[in-house]
């Protein structure tokens, strides 16, 4: 193998380490990233849509206790059944988005149990619109009902926020385990580079080294004398490749002076 060849094998194979540690680290990275996109994406959107239901539950309770508890009881107006319909839209939607955004254990059964308790939600609130202020109604079976919607939805809630704390804390483990493993990595990126920067330059050096002491023994054996106190190897076998080449041409210019 030429020295040219190898070379260029000792570039190449730094080369190489560089670009398996920039790889390395990317590929960490990217799946920390797609972890934490994880959280935002399914979690976080769940704990929105909760928000968002109980504050139309909020607004929808205001609407039948204006009717219970106003001064027309016979019946609700305009602004409240307003309320009302714009409340039970937004309630509707985010569901809706909560159904399709099922991710943890025992959530699909809590979302069955929010439309079944929000159905009988809104079957109460059409009976009490149609019967007028009914206090035994609205004690006895409209308060529980809302109480069983608005904790279903905080359970829906709980497990999301347990999810997104537990997922956050996975995460974080994942990133130590990240900085960990690209320690390593880099650490024996680092000590192959060292290694190939200590032999390398030491191998081509005691080559160099090794013709330079060859050269030099052999001038001194043909009579040449060579500066012993120079230090650069290839300066040496440069001087030493020009006193041959000058003995040789003296030696030319010898024999043609004999011949004429």
């Amino acid at each position: 193998m030429s020295l040219r060849t190898k070379l260029t094998v000792g570039l190449g194979f730094l080369f190489l380490i560089i670009f398996a540690l920039v790889i390395y680290s990317s590929y960490q990275i990217q799946q920390l990233s797609k972890d934490a996109d994880n959280i935002l994406k399914d979690n976080y959107a769940s704990l929105v849509y909760c928000k968002n239901m109980l504050i139309a539950l909020d607004d929808m309770n205001s609407t039948i206790s204006s009717k219970i508890f106003g001064s027309s009881r016979d019946k609700t107006s305009s602004y409240d059944l307003h309320l009302f319909d714009t409340s039970k839209t937004s309630f509707d939607g985010n569901l809706n988005l909560e159904k399709n955004n099922i991710t943890e254990i025992n959530e699909s059964d809590y979302v069955k149990e929010l439309d079944s308790d929000y159905s009988l939600f809104l079957s109460l609130f059409k009976q009490i619109t149609e019967k007028g202020a009914n206090l035994s109604l609205y004690f006895n079976d409209f308060l529980p009902a809302a109480s069983n919607v608005r904790q279903t939805i905080v359970k829906i809630d709980n497990i999301n926020m347990q999810a997104v704390e537990r997922k956050s804390q996975s995460t974080k483990r994942s990133a130590g385990q990240m900085v960990i493993s690209m320690g390593v990595v880099g650490t024996l990126g680092i000590l192959l580079a060292f290694f190939y920067f200590w032999y390398f330059p030491f191998y081509v050096s005691n080559s160099i080294s090794y013709l330079a002491k060859k050269m030099k023994a052999l001038l001194q054996d043909t009579g040449i004398k060579v500066d012993t106190k120079a230090k650069d190897e290839s300066l040496i076998l440069l001087n030493s490749i020009n006193l041959l080449e000058n003995k040789f041409a003296n030696k030319k210019k010898e024999g043609k002076r004999r011949e004429a």
